[in-house]
């Protein structure tokens, strides 16, 4: 026990020298005017972050103590300094010309975006800054204070990971091993069980892309995989079960993106997948002119939590009153369906039994919630990705997702967003303005 308390009591003496280390080397870096002094400083920035972020670190009490530290540290030393701010202000308020607007810009921007800037420039910089916000993010819900440091960063890796900067590749079974091995880590939304079920997934009727940064070429940002088939997706079983023949590229008529997976979590809130499927769509209408269709089979992660919330219907904004009335109904039926237990949708027996009302019912509320809950905040995540990216509400698939996880959270049901590349920014403008464009099949349940 001596010997323990001793060997803590180290690591928390080697962190503190550690911490007061990586705060001078940011404060020399920041006045330093030479290129090769302030590289030569940032490597050594770069170095004290990617011990703070390594892996092991996260169990390591004395490490993750410091990393708060330096974080409270950003915080409380790099923000700008409020008097001056408002002087500049007074100033630009006084006389709105250039001058005054530059200096009251330069005022208002914390210390430590610029001190992140010189960071980046060395070699590992970008990687051990994705790495700071994604400890930042975690950080996040019981540090809210830390917010406005969260949004420099955000803000500098936004235009750093521009689309524009970023390249596009197809993923293939030739592809390096290290490359396919992160594809299968990083699969967030039906797993890749090993390598012949990666392979399924790279034969000629199906496609996987990815986004790659020049400072990350060997690391993939996000990946997209596209299953090509004679027509609409309904269930996902047939697309991921990898003993399923492939099809021939006669048949090929629709693109259906049925995985999409971030391997950056330090990147959150970065929009790549918007413009990803937006370059693949493109790509493969030039290689497959014959492609009329792309479309995505999507989870509803939010509905089982919102379905069972008391009377979903009357606090949402826009629903007319014979609308709740008849949702209101739809519920009760899908309740006593289900003895009145609406959680017991996330069981498989329960939907062996359902009669065809309690059917009907569970897409009307569904419809109900993809429409009116989507544009607010809080929606469903996948709805408002898809929707402000553009797409549209195409229709609602019962039993399209049977697995624990799909059950659990949407009551297995499974949504196609239609991608019409001619209506794109008309249906991101609807949804912009809080309106969800969505197919004729979508309004006659509602």
């Amino acid at each position: 026990m001596l010997v323990d308390s001793l060997r803590e009591a180290a690591r928390r003496r080697g962190a503190e020298h550690d911490l007061r280390t990586l705060a001078a080397d940011c404060e020399h870096l920041l006045s330093q005017r030479g290129e090769a002094s302030s590289t030569q400083i940032a490597r050594q920035i770069v170095e004290r972050l990617q011990d703070l972020l390594a892996e092991p670190g996260r169990k390591d009490g004395a490490r993750s103590a410091a990393l708060d530290r330096f974080f409270a540290h950003l915080a409380d030393h790099f923000s700008p300094e409020p008097m001056a701010v408002l002087a500049s202000a007074q100033a630009y308020a006084a006389r709105p010309d250039a001058a005054h607007l530059i200096a009251l810009i330069e005022r208002t921007e914390p210390r430590r975006q610029e001190l992140f800037r010189r960071i980046n420039r060395a070699p590992g910089g970008t990687a051990a800054l994705i790495g700071l916000r994604r400890a930042l993010l975690e950080r996040l819900p019981k540090k809210p204070e830390w917010r406005a440091l969260e949004a420099d960063l955000l803000h500098l890796l936004s235009s750093w990971f521009n689309p524009g900067f970023l390249e596009m590749r197809q993923v293939s079974w030739r592809s390096p091993a290290q490359l396919l091995e992160q594809i299968i880590h990083h699969e967030a939304v039906h797993e890749i069980d090993g390598w012949d079920d990666l392979r399924r997934r790279l034969l000629p009727d199906r496609r996987c892309f990815a986004f790659f940064h020049p400072q990350l070429p060997e690391e993939p940002l996000i990946f997209v995989e596209v299953a090509l088939l004679p027509e609409m997706a309904a269930a996902i079983p047939p697309l991921i079960d990898k003993k399923a023949p492939a099809l021939s590229p006669d048949s090929f008529k629709v693109a259906v993106f049925y995985s999409i997976s971030n391997c950056q979590p330090g990147l959150r809130g970065v929009s790549l997948g918007n413009f990803l499927i937006k370059r693949v769509a493109d790509e493969l209408k030039a290689e497959l002119p014959q492609l009329k269709t792309f479309c995505t089979l999507s989870p509803i992660p939010g509905f089982m939590a919102w379905l069972q919330a008391a009377d979903p219907a009357e606090r949402l904004p826009g629903v007319k009153p014979a609308l709740a009335e008849r949702m209101g109904t739809a519920r009760a039926t899908l309740q006593r369906a289900c003895g009145g237990d609406l959680a017991s949708l996330a069981q498989p027996a329960t939907h062996a039994t359902l009669p065809k009302p309690a059917q009907q019912a569970l897409l009307q509320l569904a419809a109900l919630y993809l429409v009116y809950q989507s544009p607010q905040a809080g929606g469903d995540p996948v709805a408002r990705f898809h929707l402000d990216n553009g797409a549209r509400l195409e229709r609602l698939n019962p039993q399209g997702n049977p697995s624990p996880k799909g059950l659990k959270q949407s009551a297995g049901l499974m949504v196609n967003y239609l991608y019409d590349l001619a209506n794109i920014d008309a249906c991101h403008d609807r949804f912009v303005h809080g309106a969800v464009a969505h197919s004729r099949a979508i309004s006659r349940l509602l």
